[in-house]
């Protein structure tokens, strides 16, 4: 299967993803990226983006990323930064990329409309034997 298959397939299945309106730029081996608008569902009382929903969106970046190569891959941990408070009706774009320096290390850049870092994620991921078909 090519990269935009597995991640179409992947999205078909995937409930919360879909929830998150996440909405596919760019896909290949390796790489991913995608954006969403943080709508009020997503805020917390203080009327701001809740900490998961920006962990979310760098999740599933990451695992179209990974999953990308055509085996099923697993994160086994993950880490954010914040950098930046996300606001109702920011539009949060995700770019992931595999780390050259480790095979199952790939880091996610999320970033709003105005082009600033608003968060840094790091994810370790397990590859496992089983492949996309």
């Amino acid at each position: 299967m090519s990269p935009k298959e597995i991640v179409e397939k992947m999205i078909s299945e995937d409930s919360f993803s879909k929830w998150l309106k996440l909405n596919i730029i760019n896909i290949k081996k390796g790489s991913c990226t995608l954006k969403t608008t943080i709508n009020k569902e997503m805020t917390n009382g203080f009327n701001l983006s809740h900490g998961g929903i920006c962990f979310s969106i760098a999740d599933s970046c990451l695992a179209f990323a990974a999953n990308s190569y055509g085996k099923i891959t697993l994160t086994k941990s993950a880490e954010i930064h914040f950098i930046k408070k996300v606001n109702l009706n920011d539009t949060i774009v995700a770019n992931c990329h595999h780390s050259l320096k480790d095979e199952n290390n790939f880091s996610v850049e999320l970033t709003n409309q105005h082009h600033e870092k608003i968060a840094n994620f790091i994810g370790l991921v397990h590859f496992t034997n089983e492949g996309w078909s």
